[in-house]
């Protein structure tokens, strides 16, 4: 009897993936493929890739151990079709098989590439995230807001994590107020794990490099975990030696200091190489062995069942459409700062930098510099979107749509956010050391060497005033503004135009 096809993708390598527990092991058939639709849609930063391309290898290794017949293309096989589908239908031909198995992607770009195949896949949802569909929509349903903080308590309560029966441990739900402080003088934790390539993951280094090249980012140096046991490993290292001062200090940065006590988790947890509620329990069995205080267990495992799950479950209910989303009407190509060209901000220079480097910044890099900086200049937040999803080893579509379009960009008009994540430089100067090295001074707030956070942020506040001004956590700010003196007001708004126009220009800002 003719078996089915069994559809793998890179990020769905987990032994108890929906598709593989539908499978007959006796007479299905795995096809896994590197394909360039995947490896091309944007400019994925090498690392990316390669991380992705050396799992799928090793996981395609086990399971041919574990007895499964897997049909797998690298990217160089001549044969290789250069689509998801078209490998399935090449797949179809020389099997005979009839019918795909798949569990349900996590981009709408491939959900529809699989929905009008010219073959029978039946799509399972991908159920290693503690919130189906089902319960996501049974939660939003007729909320005018989708807000995190009260989705994450019913994520609580159904996990019974952080809980002491009824009541959330410590007596509160969340202790965000004990997170928030600034950068220390050292950092008492070595970082992530780092592992040496081993024979496959130097062969995917070889063809990244060959291929990929020319993308922002390199390569090598390659350290991350490519399997299960390795993921583990550095799980089982952090939780031990980061997680105790990680809530403290989740907010800092500090030049030189790339990952502070950060998990470095997300990128295994999202492509299948550590499971989400495996990851919470162990960080939850340290707080409760008195080996890690509650703020930062509690901060962490809200990361992980509010903000990581309320994304997903945001990006199914809002539909393909949500990226298109763009309620301020920002229209500005990204810079090309983004993509490694000079600039004089010092915040900006060491975030890009350091994403080029290690296809990792850590999120408050992300949201209140490389975020902050693009809302403020009025970028187009769909080019906002595909570079976060190009340039960072964790990001995919259903990762990073509600982050940029809801969080970081506002351009879902307050779906996500009850207001813009906006600052000045007073922010970034009091959460890291960027200031001080800076060509830029971050006390100025106008002339010549006046930080650019500060003239940026009241040209937005000025230009979206009709929208904002009467939103209760911004009333002080147009207070303020309101305050200043007429010549103030209008030389701030004339710097950060010249700025801007500065910027459209390609100048060096």
């Amino acid at each position: 009897m003719v078996g089915r096809l069994i559809l793998i993708l890179g990020d769905q390598l987990t032994d108890h993936i929906a598709a593989l527990r539908e499978a007959d092991k006796a007479r299905d058939v795995v096809v896994m493929a590197e394909v360039r639709d995947e490896a091309t849609y944007v400019r994925h930063h090498p690392k990316k890739i390669a991380l992705i391309f050396a799992a799928m290898r090793k996981f395609a290794a086990r399971l041919r151990d574990d007895g499964w017949d897997v049909r797998y293309t690298e990217y160089d096989d001549t044969d290789n079709a250069g689509s998801i589908v078209g490998e399935l239908l090449r797949r179809a031909e020389q099997t005979g098989a009839t019918e795909v198995i798949a569990t349900e992607p996590g981009d709408w770009r491939l959900i529809e590439a699989l929905t009008h195949a010219p073959i029978t896949v039946r799509q399972h949802e991908d159920d290693r995230f503690i919130a189906s569909h089902k319960v996501f929509e049974r939660w939003a349903k007729d909320r005018k807001s989708l807000r995190m903080e009260y989705f994450y308590r019913e994520m609580r309560k159904s996990t019974g994590l952080m809980m002491d029966g009824d009541d959330p441990a410590g007596g509160q739900w969340n202790f965000d107020h004990d997170n928030r402080a600034v950068p220390p003088k050292r950092i008492d934790y070595s970082g992530p794990m780092r592992f040496t390539p081993d024979e496959t993951v130097e062969a995917v280094l070889d063809l990244v490099e060959a291929e990929f090249g020319s993308n922002f980012g390199q390569a090598r140096p390659f350290w991350f975990a490519t399997d299960h046991g390795q993921a583990r490993q550095h799980l089982a290292h952090w939780v031990k030696n980061g997680l105790p001062d990680f809530g403290t200090y989740q907010d800092a940065m500090l030049t030189g200091e790339r990952f502070l006590y950060h998990s470095f988790i997300a990128l295994y947890m999202n492509i299948g190489l550590l499971d989400p509620r495996e990851v919470c329990e162990a960080v939850e069995q340290v707080w409760r062995d008195a080996h890690a205080p509650i703020n930062a267990a509690e901060g962490f495992i809200r990361q992980i069942i509010g903000w990581r799950e309320y994304m997903r479950g945001l990006y199914y209910h809002r539909g393909p459409d949500y990226l298109d989303s763009n309620v301020l009407k920002h229209d500005r190509d990204l810079p090309d700062l983004y993509w490694g060209a000079e600039t004089k901000m010092r915040c900006l220079s060491e975030t890009v930098a350091q994403t080029r480097d290690e296809a990792y910044a850590h999120h408050i890099q992300r949201l209140m510099v490389t975020g902050n900086f693009a809302l403020l200049a009025g970028v187009a937040p769909r080019q906002v979107h595909d570079w976060y999803l190009a340039v960072y080893a964790d990001a995919f579509d259903w990762v990073m749509a509600g982050n940029t379009i809801g969080m970081t960009q506002f351009a879902d008009g307050g779906l996500v956010a009850s207001k813009p994540y906006v600052s000045s430089g007073n922010y970034i100067a009091k959460m890291s050391d960027y200031c001080g090295h800076c060509a830029y001074k971050v006390k100025d707030k106008t002339g010549p060497d006046a930080c650019p956070f500060n003239l940026l942020f009241w040209h937005f506040m000025d230009r979206h005033r009709d929208r904002f001004q009467n939103n209760p956590r911004m009333a002080q700010m147009y207070r303020t503004f309101d305050r200043m003196d007429d010549d103030k007001r209008e030389t701030v708004l004339r710097e950060a135009g010249a700025f801007l126009d500065r910027l459209d220009a390609g100048e060096t800002v």
